[in-house]
């Protein structure tokens, strides 16, 4: 989630479990605490060897449950042995006080669909519950009043009730996510199912800033589809659209053991769409952004004749940088922002021809 978020949500951990008369000194610290884990991405700017390296290795260590408490314990042992304050006047709601802020940030973060390593140093695929987008207004709001009122009202009893509140607006607002995207997985379901599509690998996400509007992507032998379900306004059953991915030129570059690309196979689960460009191999995370713009596109191989040989990782432009992009950007968000109230009024499935599914849904390039 988005920095701000990080910081009430550790604030109002923290000032929520500290006794009272440390509420303020709670919420300084808590909001630090809540920031430490994506510290990383300091670290990362100056060691990571290639933008591949600094995407992927972002959210692992200083995200993982296995090192979080160990850090906690850390800083509540220097604090209580050194400190001469209030952790060793209350050491026992500081401990928790610390713990919380710090493992509540990857928790966090797992429920956006970027992926958050909870179990470095093992490596299973990235956790991404992808829930919420990584700003959301109303998840925030909550957590956000109640520090302000806990500022304020220090050790009042009004502080602890804001805080409480807080906390449980905004994680009632996660748990309504979570309903949300299993209503539209089940409508997803189905239409895929209908395609020829039941065991395809997919995901959905919630749009920007909103849970009403949901996007589900699929990935099929020649691409990928792509279907939207608002919850406000669309009936009855999904639609789909396909669209082409070189899935052949991926496959020869995953087989010649490309390192980017079996990286990023590994860190986004296969979601990519892949495009030969001037003879380059250009992988596009399918997880963040709107087709056609996604937010992270790499350059990871060469043409060689009939093969790929490997080239330092290039990160692309994004479509929505410079004033056109940004103009571009504010255009998707009105559209998005009508489509979460009104259906499209031609909204014909695309499907694939009987007896080959999902041929003809996306054509490879």
């Amino acid at each position: 989630m988005d920095s701000l978020s990080q910081i009430v949500l550790g604030g109002a951990v923290a000032a929520a479990i500290a006794p009272a008369g440390h509420r303020r000194a709670a919420l300084l610290a808590g909001a630090a605490l809540g920031t430490l884990p994506d510290l990383d991405s300091l670290l990362l700017a100056f060691t990571a060897v290639d933008p591949v390296a600094l995407m992927t290795e972002h959210r692992s260590y200083s995200h993982s449950l296995l090192v979080l408490p160990w850090v906690a314990a850390l800083i509540w042992w220097l604090f209580k042995r050194f400190g001469h304050g209030r952790v060793a006047q209350a050491p026992a709601r500081w401990f928790w006080a610390i713990l919380l802020a710090l493992v509540t940030h990857p928790l966090l973060d797992a429920f956006t669909v970027y992926g958050t390593q909870l179990w470095w140093p093992f490596t299973p695929a990235p956790t991404m519950w992808s829930s919420v987008f990584i700003i959301d207004p109303l998840y925030t709001v909550w957590l956000l009043i109640g520090c302000a009122v806990a500022w304020f009202a220090r050790a009042r009893p009004l502080a602890q009730k804001a805080l409480v509140a807080g906390l449980v607006l905004s994680c009632g607002y996660l748990g309504w996510s979570l309903l949300a995207k299993h209503s539209v997985e089940r409508q997803a379901d189905r239409a895929l199912a209908a395609m020829g599509l039941g065991d395809a690998p997919r995901f959905s996400v919630a749009t920007p800033f909103n849970t009403l509007l949901w996007q589900v992507v699929a990935m099929t032998p020649s691409g990928y589809v792509i279907g939207e379900r608002s919850l406000v306004a669309d009936n009855g059953p999904m639609h789909f659209q396909g669209y082409p991915s070189n899935v052949q030129a991926l496959r020869q570059a995953e087989a010649a053991g490309i390192p980017a690309v079996q990286r990023l196979q590994w860190f986004n689960r296969g979601f990519m769409r892949a495009q030969v460009v001037d003879g380059r191999l250009q992988l596009s995370d399918l997880r963040m952004g709107l087709e056609p713009d996604y937010t992270f596109t790499f350059a990871v191989a060469r043409a060689q004749g009939d093969q790929w040989a490997a080239i330092v990782p290039e990160q692309l432009r994004a479509a929505y940088e410079g004033e056109q992009g940004r103009a571009r950007v504010k255009q998707r968000f009105a559209q998005m922002w009508a489509r979460i109230w009104q259906a499209p009024a031609d909204n014909a499935a695309t499907v694939p021809p009987s007896g080959s599914p999902a041929a003809g849904v996306a054509v490879g390039q």
